[in-house]
This record gives C-alpha cells, structure tokens and sequence, in this order.
C-alpha cells in the first residue's frame, strides 16, 4: 500500500487522541479531521487491511508497529514545524496548521535543518 498524505493523517490523527483522550475511536477521529463517518470507515479498512491498525469488538482503534511508527514521524516532524513557525512570530494555530501541510512534503533534510535550528 503506497503511504499517502491522507493515511499519514489518519494514522496521526490515531496517535494525537490516544495522547489526548487515551483512545481512539471512528467517532473521534471523524469529528477531529472534519471528514465523514464513511470515509472514516473506508480509510480504517484499509489501514486495517494494511495491518496499520487493530480496530476491537467494541470500536477501539489501536496502532500496530508500522502503524505507530509513521503515526510517530509524521508528529514529530508536525510539532517540529509548528514550533519553528512559531519561533518566527507566527500565531501556534497558524502554525500548527501550515505544519500539518508543510509535514508531508518536505524533504528529510529540509526538516532536520529545523531541528538544528530550533535546538
């Protein structure tokens, strides 16, 4: 399965309510990502599928190794950028969402250049 922008949000989207909440559900990450039940569904079957995820009997969600792997990078590089926009003056809720666009494209070396920055 080619890994694209929209599974790196979900799989994201997975890791940032289990910090936050302590669980991850369809529910959640529906009304988090503003997208549909049903596109939630399809997106969790195919991570499912992928064995990115273990959805339970009762509607947890759960990552798998490669799942929480990707969740991780994409977070870090997430926070990472946002706290680097925002050293530049940038307000943390424009930050946080240019980094959410900013995350999936940028090279490996453009981002370990922020870091350096921001260390």
């Amino acid at each position: 399965m080619q890994v694209n922008e929209s599974i790196e949000n979900y799989l994201e989207m997975i890791l940032i309510l289990q910090k936050k909440k302590g669980y991850a559900r369809s529910i959640d990450i529906a009304t988090e990502l503003g997208v549909t039940k049903p596109s939630v569904s399809h997106a969790m079957k195919l991570l499912r599928e992928n064995k990115y995820i273990v959805m339970k009997p009762d509607g947890y969600i759960t990552l798998t190794g490669s799942g929480a792997e990707i969740a991780e990078r994409m977070y870090e590089r997430h926070s990472k950028i946002a706290k680097f926009l925002m050293s530049l003056g940038v307000d943390e809720e424009t930050a946080f969402n240019d980094a959410c666009k900013i995350e999936h494209d940028i090279s490996d070396q453009s981002f370990e250049a922020i870091c350096r920055h921001i260390k």
